[in-house]
């Protein structure tokens, strides 16, 4: 499924949920949503080489976008996160996060997964949120993941963990496949 796509899936299952999980801080007047949409600039296009993006990528870094983006936190407060994604999904991830922001949807952390060293377990394992990352799909060689092209996310990816032959590959994971007792930043 696309980034968009599955976003699209999760905020709509939140709206037919209605409010937000019990726990989640509500103030008066929040912080407007900032979210913003442009090129890779340079230095973000220096860290990505090598790591995230190299040569033989199925798309190149003028196909990308970077996205700047507000969202909600585990502990209730307002942070800032980046995302690469493909530029045709740059209008649509705005208006997904946005609506996840208005929703008080917890995220626990968005950070390119260079930060990592591009690697997804390091990534998932610290909760991060991410999108693009130049890589084939996970036991199949040589062909590319939706990740690759920039059109898919890990959303809170301990709490909404990738599911492979019914198993987790990801031991802080394993709670969360039981998807029936909602809990904090499951997509259900």
């Amino acid at each position: 499924m696309t980034a968009t796509g599955l976003l699209a899936l999760g905020v709509a299952v939140l709206l037919l949920n209605g409010a937000p999980a019990s726990g989640s801080r509500v103030a008066e007047r929040p912080p407007r949503f900032e979210g913003v949409a442009g090129p890779i600039d340079e230095r973000t296009r220096e860290r990505m080489t090598g790591v995230s993006w190299r040569r033989g990528c199925p798309v190149g870094l003028g196909e990308l976008s970077l996205l700047r983006v507000s969202h909600w936190g585990f502990d209730g407060r307002v942070h800032r996160g980046r995302l690469v994604v493909h530029h045709e999904e740059a209008g649509p991830m705005l208006r997904t996060m946005r609506t996840l922001y208005r929703l008080r949807f917890p995220i626990r952390q968005m950070r390119l997964v260079d930060a990592y060293g591009a690697d997804d377990r390091q990534s998932m394992a610290a909760d991060n949120t991410s999108a693009f990352n130049c890589r084939f799909v996970s036991g199949r060689p040589g062909v590319w993941s939706q990740h690759a092209y920039g059109r898919a996310i890990d959303l809170n990816p301990v709490e909404n963990p990738y599911v492979g032959c019914g198993q987790s590959r990801d031991p802080t994971a394993r709670r969360y496949r039981d998807r029936s007792p909602h809990r904090r930043g499951m997509v259900t």
